[in-house]
C-alpha cells in the first residue's frame, strides 16, 4: 500500500512531533507499505523518510525543482521524483497514493490537508484521509471544522471523510494501513 504523508519540514518544538514521525515511518516499513511523501530532507519529513529506509521500506519523494535547488531534497531515497511546482506535486502524490495522512506541520501540510479533503469532498479522490492529533496539535483545526459545519458551510457527513487519532498505530489501523 502507498502512504501519502503530509508533514512539516521543521521538527517543532514538542519532542512528541519527532517521536510521532519515526513510529509512523517503523509501521509503514514493518507492514512492507510505501511512503510517499514531500521529498524532503529536513524537520519530520526527514525523520519520516529516514525511519522507514532504516526499517528496509521503500519511499518516494515527490519535490518541486526549486526545493531541490535550495538542496532541501533527499538524496537516498527509493525514488525522488522532480516536478515543475507545489500544485503538480500535490496531483502526482495523489495520484500515487492509496490512503492520505497529515501529521503536524506548517501551511504546506494545512494546505496538502485542505486540498486532498476538498478533493476528497468533490468525489475527485475516493482514498482514506486521516489526521495525527499528536499532542493535542490538531485539536483548534479540527474545532473549526466543526464550527465549518455547524455554521452551514460544510456539510456533516463531509466531517466523516477525516478519521481523526491521537497515535500512529491507532490512526494506521483505523485507516486500514495496519492489521487490527
Amino acid at each position: 500500500m502507498n502512504v501519502c504523508v503530509f508533514c512539516g519540514s521543521s521538527t517543532g518544538l514538542d519532542p512528541a512531533y519527532a517521536n510521532a514521525a519515526r513510529e509512523t515511518g517503523r509501521l509503514l516499513a514493518t507492514g512492507n507499505h510505501t511512503l510517499v511523501y514531500g521529498g524532503g530532507n529536513i524537520g519530520l519529513m526527514g525523520i519520516l523518510a529516514d525511519q522507514v529506509l532504516e526499517g528496509g521500506g521503500k519511499v518516494i519523494g515527490v519535490i518541486p525543482d526549486f526545493l531541490m535547488s535550495r538542496e532541501v531534497g533527499h538524496s537516498g531515497l527509493s525514488e525522488l521524483i522532480v516536478v515543475q511546482s507545489m500544485h503538480e506535486r500535490k496531483k502526482r502524490m495523489a495520484d500515487l497514493a492509496d490512503v492520505f495522512l497529515a501529521l503536524p506541520g506548517g501551511w504546506g501540510t494545512l494546505d496538502e490537508l485542505a486540498e486532498i479533503l476538498t478533493w476528497r469532498q468533490l468525489g475527485l479522490i475516493h482514498q482514506p484521509v486521516g489526521l495525527l492529533n499528536v499532542d493535542m496539535f490538531f485539536t483548534p483545526l479540527i474545532e473549526q471544522m466543526r464550527a465549518m459545519s455547524a455554521k452551514g458551510f460544510l456539510h456533516p457527513s463531509n466531517l466523516g471523510y477525516l478519521a481523526i487519532e491521537d497515535s500512529p498505530s491507532k490512526l494506521l489501523t483505523t485507516l486500514g494501513v495496519v492489521p487490527v
